[in-house]
């Protein structure tokens, strides 16, 4: 007789992360504990006397962020102290439904810090690439910005129009060539060779 299996949803908390129980295909650690990534079934496979923690989907693959991962994310507001977001998408992975994040003003470059003002780095409506920092607080994800390769890849201007990047700073729009602050992301397409490259945004 089998019982039945044992059906999570995307974020919930499976059992502990330690010398009997690993991570494995569909889940993610953090802090200890094993989450599910998926929504699905749960199995527990045993190799070289570790218990594997599985998750299979049904269905639709569901993913969830997990601490490390690459977001691209949409910002709605911003306040001198953070820039509230919602999560689009994990990687190459559209998400079902958004999660709510935020960027930190500590968070949006690596350095002079204490000099970074919100309104010259985001502005609402922006698309952003960001990593997701060990959650501090329940349903809300932390970003940060503070690679070159993270920030502002998407942007229009106060008149709706797109904008380019013309520095790591700047973005100009493409009808009133008005500029425009941003914590601009260096965006690397992967068939360029960067020793072949320019590898530069500035002009």
């Amino acid at each position: 007789m089998t019982s039945e299996p044992l059906i999570c949803l995307p974020g919930q908390r499976l059992c502990l992360s330690d010398q009997v129980y690993t991570s494995g295909q569909g889940t993610y650690e953090r802090q200890g504990y094993i989450y599910s990534q998926l929504a699905g079934s749960v199995d527990i496979i045993q190799k070289d006397g570790v218990k594997i923690v599985e998750v299979h989907s049904s269905g639709e693959q569901t993913v969830v962020p997990a601490q490390g991962d690459i977001v691209t994310a949409q910002v709605y507001i911003i306040t001198q102290q953070f820039a509230k977001c919602y999560i689009k998408g994990v990687g190459d992975t559209l998400l079902r439904r958004p999660f709510r994040a935020l960027v930190r003003r500590e968070d949006v470059r690596a350095t002079e810090k204490d000099r970074v003002e919100i309104y010259k780095s985001f502005r609402p409506g922006d698309i952003i690439l960001a990593r997701v920092l060990p959650i501090t607080e329940a349903h809300t994800y932390q970003l940060s910005t503070a690679e070159n390769e993270l920030g502002v890849v998407i942007a229009h201007s106060e008149h709706g129009h797109p904008m380019v990047p013309i520095s790591w700073t700047e973005m100009q729009c493409t009808k009133t060539f008005v500029k425009e602050c941003r914590k601009v992301a260096k965006v690397v397409p992967e068939n360029v060779n960067p020793e072949n490259s320019e590898g530069n945004v500035d002009t």
